[in-house]
């Protein structure tokens, strides 16, 4: 990991902050700071993810002496999800409750087009591709395109040349397609959500700042179940959700 950030800064270091999951406990931080010395790093910190997303935002300035804000981190990323809940006052974060899949998230909903489509090709030319790995490997890859086009469109094509024994396939699929092929996962999102607020102790009409984080938080109907379960709130969003984690440096 250290040669890669190095590649992509296109020098070397030796001091670094650390980011890891909030789910990590006392011994899986202590782990983690051992393995950055091992690799030659001056460790700095351990940070977990909700807080530097808040950083990202500036959150941390607006909690006052007197004032504290609630805070909820909203992370959706390709394989994993989880919701944080934190309490910022005078600069210090306080973790009040976390709650998670680490097996739900885009890839979920990739999978989910993928069967959609593997079912339409079966329908059109009584031809199965499941045991077929490069074709479902091309599949997913359009679909993966797709999706990514469907947060700024309302419709999007797939078009594959010869994606199995010489037959192109074509389609069309529309956000609100999309939106049904997955509609129970989006609303299982919106669960952890409840036991976060529930574990805290807290009623939503007290959370001043819903943040998100990760790709697949630019999915339309993830934000409006958001939106809707917290009376219209806007929510915070200005920053890449892909690079919100990475912001930290320009914060401390």
């Amino acid at each position: 990991m250290r040669e890669i950030a190095e590649a992509y800064l296109g020098s070397t270091f030796k001091n670094a902050v650390v980011i890891v999951p909030a789910y990590f406990n006392d011994s899986q931080h202590q782990a983690t700071k051992d393995a950055g010395v091992i690799a030659g790093l001056n460790v700095m910190g351990i940070i977990n993810e909700p807080t530097v997303a808040a950083i990202a935002y500036g959150l941390h300035k607006k909690a006052t002496s007197v004032d504290e804000k609630n805070v909820l981190i909203f992370d959706l990323g390709g394989c994993m999800f989880y919701v944080s809940l934190l309490t910022i006052k005078k600069g210090i974060f306080e973790m009040k409750a976390t709650d998670g899949d680490t097996h739900l998230g885009g890839e979920d909903f990739d999978n989910r087009m993928v069967n959609h489509f593997v079912q339409e090709f079966k329908r059109k030319n009584k031809k199965d591709i499941n045991k077929n790995p490069r074709a479902l490997r091309r599949l997913r890859t359009s679909c993966e395109r797709a999706k990514r086009s469907l947060t700024s469109t309302a419709k999007t094509t797939i078009e594959i040349n010869s994606l199995y024994v010489g037959i192109n396939f074509y389609s069309i699929i529309t956000r609100a397609r999309f939106k049904e092929l997955n509609m129970d996962l989006f609303r299982k999102c919106m669960e952890p959500v409840e036991k976060c607020l529930r574990d805290a102790k807290m009623d939503k009409s007290t959370i001043h700042d819903v943040v998100l984080v990760g790709g697949s938080t630019r999915i339309s109907k993830v934000q409006q179940l958001l939106q809707d379960f917290f009376n219209g709130k806007e929510l915070c969003m200005s920053i890449n959700p892909d690079e919100a984690l990475h912001m930290v440096p320009l914060f401390r």
